[in-house]
């Protein structure tokens, strides 16, 4: 793999965990690099999810599709994010999501069982992916907490500080999904913003 490509993952472990030069190269030698074109789906609801991605380039969102066809948007992920379905991952079992491309997308993609080679090989890895779930799962807590205490303006304020830069990059339909609001509710709330 080009280490030009990787410097972007690499940069982001060492915040976490410090790999030396060969641990580095033992990482790089188990990784797969892909493109996805937006509208692209690298999972789909029902299948295994066989990878964690790392987004070097572009943006993701990850959504359940429900019985009468409508879309719910549980995240987005965009550079420096991941991507997975982390249920079917660890437990190798169907995706209750979509993982879907919103724009041109570059990934790093982690395989399950090179995910558990890497743990054995450099075992400063589980140390750092462990830290990585043990960040999302907090993540999701807390947006549950922030579904029932706050008002529908508060959660899309909290929003924008979240994702600061993805506003212009997504449909204003998805960040009302993503809030579990209607696209109308979202522009009045705009509006009220905006004369604040």
């Amino acid at each position: 793999m080009d280490i030009q490509k990787a410097q972007p993952l690499l940069d982001y472990i060492n915040k976490h965990v410090s790999l030396t030069k060969e641990e580095e190269s033992t990482l790089l030698s188990h990784i797969t690099f892909r493109k996805y074109l937006k509208g692209q789906y690298i999972l789909q609801q029902g299948d295994i999810c066989r990878y964690e991605c790392y987004v070097i380039s572009g943006c993701t969102k990850t959504f359940y599709l429900d019985d009468d066809g409508q879309e719910h948007i549980i995240m987005f992920s965009i550079e420096d994010w991941w991507a997975a379905d982390m249920g079917s991952f660890i437990d190798q079992t169907p995706a209750d999501f979509n993982i879907q491309c919103l724009e041109n997308t570059e990934l790093v993609m982690f395989s399950y069982d090179t995910i558990e080679d890497l743990y054995i090989k450099v075992p400063k890895l589980e140390r750092f992916f462990r830290r990585i779930i043990e960040k999302a799962f907090i993540a999701s807590q807390k947006r549950i907490v922030r579904n029932f205490s706050l008002t529908a303006k508060e959660q899309y304020l909290h929003f924008r500080q979240q994702y600061p830069e993805i506003e212009q990059r997504i449909p204003q339909y998805m960040i009302a999904s993503y809030l579990g609001i209607t696209k109308e509710f979202l522009s009045k709330i705009k509006s009220q913003l905006a004369l604040e």
